[in-house]
């Protein structure tokens, strides 16, 4: 694709990187078929190929309007065009870009602007968001069915073993996850320390920074990752071997931190030791098979429990993770059930349920369909697991059905043997 950039953008780190983007895509529209949004909308300019017009035109002319900044928001950042396109284009850093930018021409007043304010100030601040969410918990009977699908019932985390093991790693509390799910790092941290591996929170590490970046606060998510950086780096250096990441959303970005900081000269290299010291629990666990293979060896045979598992898009298309949790809940004797267009974002997307409903409940309902939620008792599966918080609560909005975390069920499964 041919470009001539505007002098605003054209000799800076993010023009260069936008130019280099913009000219790997070759027109193709094989995105188009993988695309949440062009699916139901049909809409060129709501598919990658259209956004990727718009985000060149804006570069070019400098020019943005409102219809520039509907048609980027209502992407999902979900990166499936990633895995589909035949060239390699980096769709969403150039998404990053253009928002960035449209932000900049733009600005967002009202409502919109309001609700964006307080999502990006408010939730990853746990002294203000744990409280509030213990107290939705309590009232949660009494809360109209939109926000009490944003509240998840409370659950006991059960007990978390003390720091025992002579291999120890690093996992992140992350920003909303410790007061909506407490049970999914209490649950990680049982199951690695039976493969001998402690998990240690450090303290002073908070939000991944994900939830800034995708609201138009691209240096505020740079903050995030500073502060983590200097919160890990020393337990790295004391021995720690990895950084493990059981949301799938936070574990995108965090090995993204080498590209959100390439231009700080103090943090550059340190990002980068860190990204590629980021591990999902699932590669943590796979690594351990053999170890994991031998603790199952005690579990008592039973009904193969059925289960469905939404793969985030964080999970397949950002991180490039595919089969591996599969492998694992087959190993553990489960029952996977078939998923339909598996590929598919479920509308989560961080806070895209929040600012962009109607869409995200469309996608929510065609992903249930899809993992199964509506057949027959015979063939539904009994529980639908994720890799990824935001993707466990918005599923769990749409159904009766238990959507956990796919570590809980092998905790479950190890505990069972353990009994």
């Amino acid at each position: 694709m041919e470009t001539h950039l505007a002098d605003f953008i054209r000799d800076t780190s993010a023009g260069r990187e936008a130019e280099a983007i913009l000219r790997t895509c070759v027109h193709c529209g094989f995105c188009t078929a993988t695309c949440p949004t062009y699916q139901l909308f049909g809409d060129e300019l709501d598919g990658p190929r259209g956004r990727i017009y718009l985000i060149k035109q804006m570069l070019e002319t400098g020019e943005a309007t409102e219809k520039t900044r509907l048609h980027l928001d209502r992407c999902l950042t979900c990166r499936s065009c990633e895995s589909t396109c035949p060239s390699g284009v980096h769709y969403s850093r150039l998404l990053d870009i253009g928002r960035e930018v449209v932000a900049s021409r733009v600005p967002r007043y009202g409502v919109d602007g309001l609700t964006r304010s307080v999502l990006k100030h408010f939730l990853p601040r746990p002294g203000l968001f744990n409280p509030a969410m213990r107290v939705g918990q309590m009232m949660r009977p009494l809360l109209p069915a939109a926000l009490k699908g944003k509240v998840p019932e409370r659950r006991d985390p059960g007990a978390v073993p003390a720091p025992r093991q002579q291999r120890r790693m690093i996992v992140l509390a992350g920003c909303v996850q410790p007061a909506m799910l407490p049970g999914i790092n209490a649950a990680a941290m049982r199951v690695l320390d039976r493969l001998g591996i402690s998990l240690i929170e450090a303290g002073r590490a908070g939000c991944c920074g994900a939830l800034r970046l995708h609201l138009d606060d691209a240096e505020g998510a740079r903050d995030d990752a500073r502060r983590n950086i200097e919160a890990w780096l020393p337990l790295l250096d004391a021995g720690h071997e990895a950084i493990v990441m059981t949301a799938s959303g936070c574990g995108v970005q965090v090995r993204e931190y080498a590209h959100l900081l390439q231009d700080d000269p103090r943090y550059a290299v340190r990002a980068a030791r860190i990204a590629l010291a980021t591990r999902d629990i699932s590669e943590v666990v796979i690594a351990e098979k053999a170890a994991l293979l031998k603790l199952l060896e005690n579990v008592v045979p039973g009904t193969r429990r059925r289960v469905a598992f939404h793969s985030s898009c964080s999970l397949q298309h950002g991180q490039k993770i595919r089969g591996v949790v599969e492998e694992l809940l087959l190993a553990a004797g489960f029952e996977l059930v078939p998923v339909t267009d598996a590929h598919l974002c479920c509308g989560s997307a961080g806070t895209y349920s929040v600012l962009q409903p109607e869409i995200a409940t469309r996608l929510r309902d065609n992903k249930l369909d899809g993992l199964g939620a509506g057949r027959s008792s015979a063939a539904a599966p009994e529980v639908i697991v994720s890799a990824n918080i935001g993707c466990i609560t918005h599923l769990q909005s749409g159904t009766e059905l238990p959507v956990r975390h796919w570590i809980e069920l092998l905790d479950e499964r190890l505990g069972a043997a353990h009994a």
